[in-house]
């Protein structure tokens, strides 16, 4: 329950923060996403399950609050949440290489996919563009930013697993 509540005020605080602070500080109206990187970095830390749990749960806060359509972020972010979690038995916390790999491999095909589900259906074709003016420009900014948040959210993964150690032994 604990960590649940945990992870509930971290897509709080990345949620306001990806669309009020960022959202000021967007160069070129691009602003990183942060709660990708939150999905991604839970999903191959505590594997495939919580992956889908949090890509849904923060997907379905993206679909009520800017999605066009109900459920579209909701099935894209479980999706990325899953797949990151099928790279958990690679997973070491000092490396640094893999969540960046995946992080930007999940920002850019999460980009992607919007354009061919929301941009494209309405007859904007230029995928060049959109690919030089959005996809690669929130690509470099979240992986700047995914270089400070990681080590953070890799603390809380840890500390949020000796508490449920020391509590699972607690009660043996």
């Amino acid at each position: 329950m604990r960590r649940k509540i945990i992870l509930f005020i971290i897509i709080t605080i990345c949620f306001v923060l990806q669309t009020t602070l960022f959202k000021a500080l967007a160069f070129a109206n691009i602003s990183p996403n942060l709660l990708l990187i939150v999905i991604s970095s839970f999903g191959f830390m505590r594997g495939k399950r919580e992956g889908m749990f949090l890509g849904a749960c923060t997907g379905l806060l993206m679909d009520i609050s800017f999605g066009p359509y109900i459920g579209l972020y909701t099935l894209i972010y479980m999706y990325v949440g899953y797949i990151n979690g099928m790279f958990k038995k690679y997973f070491y916390p000092e490396d640094i290489k893999l969540p960046m790999l995946l992080i930007g491999g999940s920002d850019i095909v999460l980009n992607f996919i919007l354009y061919f589900l929301v941009f494209l259906f309405r007859g904007r074709s230029d995928v060049f563009y959109y690919f030089k003016s959005i996809i690669i420009p929130e690509f470099v900014y979240t992986m700047l930013i995914t270089v400070f948040m990681y080590y953070p959210l890799l603390k809380i993964n840890e500390w949020l697993e000796v508490d449920e150690k020391r509590r699972a032994k607690k009660f043996e």
